[in-house]
């Protein structure tokens, strides 16, 4: 079997990086690099990779809500989280919104290859980076007790609100999510409202914790 990968990540030199690792191995061929999650959703509708190897801080949109898109859209593609991340947030973020595995960027080049191979299998794999605190029965427990974001965002209203929390306009989000500044409005007030939260400080803090963003991608 030869495995179909795509690359996801906005830095250029862990792409190209990754990508001679995993051409060299004689059952995977790297189809495609998106450099953001949006990208990463429109390629791997086109090109239906078995495995896409996510990157989960990105700008524009995030790995969190590409991995949602893509597995709630083709969920014969399995995705594997990429980060120099090793927390609980992100980790936890991934897991709920679709992927099989969590790989830690310092991690061996084994371990990537061992990875890509397990998910492809059926199954799922995490750095050993990450045994000081993953437990795959209990992760989400620990990480949030009832199990869920309360209260729930829509997968739009996360999509404006990692905009938001980018620096971006009303204006700028609309041409990014074509739709209308009146729209972008609309689910800022949502978003505050059911998060009680009233600046763009506060709504910072809340993406970081829940694994949305990072101050340092």
């Amino acid at each position: 079997m030869n495995i179909r990968i795509l690359l996801a990540d906005d830095h250029r030199v862990v792409a190209e990086g990754l990508r001679e690792l995993l051409d060299n191995q004689s059952d995977m061929t790297v189809v495609g690099v998106a450099a953001n999650g949006r990208q990463a959703v429109e390629m791997a509708g086109e090109l239906l990779p078995d495995v896409v190897l996510m990157d989960v801080t990105m700008a524009d949109l995030n790995g969190v809500l590409a991995t949602e898109q893509i597995t709630r859209l083709h969920p014969q593609v399995r995705v594997l989280a990429l980060s120099m991340h090793a927390n609980r947030e992100f980790l936890a973020a991934m897991m709920r919104a679709g992927a099989r595995g969590y790989l830690i960027k310092s991690a061996p080049m084994d371990e990537v290859i061992r990875g890509v191979r397990a998910v492809v299998a059926g199954g799922s794999f995490f750095s050993s980076e990450l045994s000081e605190f993953f437990n795959p029965e209990t992760l989400l427990e620990k990480t949030l007790p009832d199990g869920t974001l309360a209260p729930q965002l829509t997968a739009r209203e996360r999509e404006v609100l990692q905009l938001v929390v980018e620096g971006k306009s009303s204006k700028e989000i609309a041409a990014t999510l074509y739709v209308s500044t009146k729209t972008v409005d609309y689910h800022r007030q949502s978003i505050m409202n059911k998060l009680n939260l009233r600046s763009v400080a506060e709504l910072t803090k809340y993406a970081i914790r829940e694994g949305l963003t990072s101050l340092d991608r």
